[in-house]
């Protein structure tokens, strides 16, 4: 076990971080630090061939096969870069001029899945569904024919799509392809079930659901990834993700490329606090946060702009807003008083709000904080006691068996 760094941070540092404004951050991503990712962030540096080190990333590999739940024996990584490049990387190493690729694509990171596997070469197919729905599991499995990898997004951020991984998965299996996730914005904030699934290579970003500082992207590979790999006709072209390469870092510690040695402290240490929190726990967390909001703005006008319940990402909450509403004029005013929140993406900038309800965010005082402003902002009293009435409702009925 790691010795423990100092509760408390450096007197003179304390004193500068004083000089901030404190700033309410409730974007998509990313998210705000957790306490205990700050203070281990500060820990004097380590060489990244420093034994501390390699004994620190042996147990933030066996805490990332908890989280994406892998088999014991998995082999899980963080990727010195966000979670596009634990995109990138699944690509660059499964994929070969030529390969069959398809891809669910029902927003804007399925598309930028689409556009990397094209750029390795591969012939993409996609599946697709209209802005705001989930992919179809049957469209999947009418493609799947000579289909040598299905790559979908889990949590669609840009619409707050949640996609039926588990169903696609199901036809995925008898296929015998690779089957890619993204799960940038569902892992780390509740179960996610690799193995019992059936998925072969899924990313995240640090900055995501596990409220660590951005700047890495926790990968997990099956076995079946690491054969497709190792069959390869050609090399990666991708040096720096190349799988032989970080396993060479990973498991037998030879060197590849210096990692972010304090990003890995902080890393563990916001990873380390969400298992303590236990995702179930988490996913319960992050539903009645997203009931209680909308319980406080749907008097005003706001609506799901995800019409079926299963298809809501509980992690970023997509509101459909007021007609008349001033979209980029409120946001800019909230955040002239520190308040972050972000509009649409693409077809969806001025139609929606998309409210960060991952990590740290998904607490209620950050959130009374926003409504708050917003009842002066919009002249409408009442919307933080709708909240609270909400929220106090939640836990009094609180129970893990509504996950």
């Amino acid at each position: 076990m790691l010795r423990p760094f100092s509760d408390g941070l450096p007197e003179d540092l304390t004193t500068l971080l004083g000089e901030y404004q404190p700033h309410v951050l409730l974007t998509p991503g990313p998210t705000p630090i957790h306490p205990d990712a700050t203070r281990a962030f500060l820990r004097p540096m380590l060489g990244h061939m420093d034994r501390e080190v390699f004994a620190l990333n042996r147990e933030i590999q066996t805490d990332l096969r908890t989280m994406y739940g892998t088999v014991p024996e998995a082999f899980t990584a963080l990727l010195a870069g966000t979670g596009s490049l634990g995109m990138e990387a699944g690509f660059a190493n499964l994929v070969e001029s030529g390969d069959e690729v398809l891809v669910c694509a029902n927003g804007s990171f399925g598309r930028r899945m689409a556009e990397m596997a094209a750029r390795y070469g591969a012939r993409v197919r996609l599946v697709t569904a209209p802005l705001g729905e989930a992919i179809d599991p049957e469209d999947v499995a009418a493609h799947l024919n000579g289909v040598q990898m299905v790559a979908v997004v889990h949590g669609e951020t840009s619409t707050g799509v949640l996609n039926p991984v588990r169903e696609i998965a199901d036809v995925v299996r008898q296929s015998g392809a690779l089957l890619t996730v993204d799960a940038v914005t569902t892992a780390g904030m509740e179960p996610f079930l690799a193995e019992a699934w059936g998925v072969d290579y899924a990313y995240t970003g640090a900055q995501k659901c596990l409220s660590a500082p951005p700047g890495l992207a926790p990968v997990a590979v099956s076995e079946r990834a690491f054969a497709r790999f190792s069959a390869r006709r050609t090399p990666n072209p991708s040096w720096y993700t190349d799988l032989a390469g970080l396993r060479d870092y990973w498991t037998d510690h030879n060197y590849h490329h210096t990692v972010p040695v304090n990003l890995h402290f902080a890393f563990h240490a916001a990873l380390r606090a969400a298992l303590r929190e236990g995702l179930e726990e988490r996913a319960l967390r992050v539903r009645q946060m997203g009931r209680a909001i909308y319980a406080a703005l749907a008097p005003l006008g706001f609506s799901h702009y995800v019409k079926r319940t299963q298809d809501r990402l509980p992690t970023v909450l997509a509101l459909r807003l007021p007609e008349g509403l001033d979209d980029a004029g409120i946001r800019s005013q909230l955040r002239d008083r520190n308040i972050s929140i972000t509009g649409g993406l693409g077809p969806t900038a001025g139609l929606i709000w998309r409210l960060g309800l991952m990590g740290e965010a998904a607490r209620p005082e950050p959130y009374r904080i926003l409504l708050g402003t917003l009842e002066d902002l919009l002249g409408a009293r009442g919307i933080v006691g709708r909240f609270e009435e909400a929220w106090q409702e939640e836990q009094r009925g609180q129970t893990l068996t509504t996950v």
